[in-house]
């Protein structure tokens, strides 16, 4: 007799922290998994899938998954397109409360009235699409059920999703950019163990654009820029 797996379906938040609504799109996302629909979810952290998750890639390559984004960026539907195939839904919060006539959330870390009506619409539209798919669609012959970590030592890499990504600076030619995310995927590209090259430095650039506005004529010196702050990370890594 077959066994009957339940389907899950994975939500991939936006990370940031520059808006509200990227506040309220981590919020909605929590009280998904955690209050409305814990049995059919699961979590894909994005700067983590970015940074060579491939237990989590594979996961959003054979289930459908729902991207949550606080504004017109789209970061987490762009990434997730990027490695693992469109989106099955994808939810942009600022689209989500202009089409219902509320007002934009305010407050970042701490949201005001605004903002948490705002995490109960966003989670209310997703636990309906998590419906919707979990109804609409059935597991595909031998997909995943669960996305598998990637095994390491030690202690699994902390994970943005609920706080927010930092910013790093970078010398791109004469001048110094913020560069949203640097941290982090540095950080993640050093765990995974990935070396220092030209097919690399393209792979983190492109991990870079999906945070990030990166014009096409400056992107071969980002390119550079990008290799060599890697390069001097993992010296530093290595050093301590």
């Amino acid at each position: 007799m077959l066994n009957v797996i339940r389907r899950k379906v994975g939500i991939v938040s936006c990370s940031g922290e520059e808006l509200a609504e990227g506040t309220v799109a981590r919020l909605a996302t929590l009280k998904v998994l955690h209050e409305l629909r814990p049995q059919e979810t699961v979590t894909i952290c994005l700067p983590l899938f970015l940074a060579g998750g491939e237990g989590d890639r594979e996961f959003a390559r054979f289930h459908p998954t729902i991207t949550v984004d606080g504004c017109a960026l789209r970061c987490a539907a762009r990434g997730t397109e990027m490695y693992s195939g469109k989106p099955a839904a994808s939810v942009v919060v600022n689209d989500l409360l202009a089409a219902a006539g509320l007002t934009r959330a305010g407050g970042r870390r701490s949201l005001d009235e605004a903002g948490r009506r705002a995490v109960d619409m966003t989670a209310g539209r997703l636990a309906q699409l998590v419906d919707e798919l979990i109804k609409g669609r059935q597991a595909s012959p031998g997909a995943a059920v669960e996305p598998t970590p990637a095994a390491s030592e030690g202690p699994p890499p902390a994970c943005a999703c609920g706080g927010g990504v930092s910013a790093g600076e970078l010398v791109i030619g004469q001048r110094t950019v913020r560069v949203l995310a640097l941290p982090l995927l540095l950080s993640q590209f050093r765990l995974a163990g990935r070396e220092p090259g030209e097919a690399f430095a393209t792979e983190l650039l492109a991990a870079v654009k999906v945070y990030n506005d990166v014009p096409r004529e400056d992107e071969d010196r980002w390119r550079d820029a990008l290799a060599a702050e890697y390069c001097r990370f993992c010296a530093e890594d290595s050093s301590r």
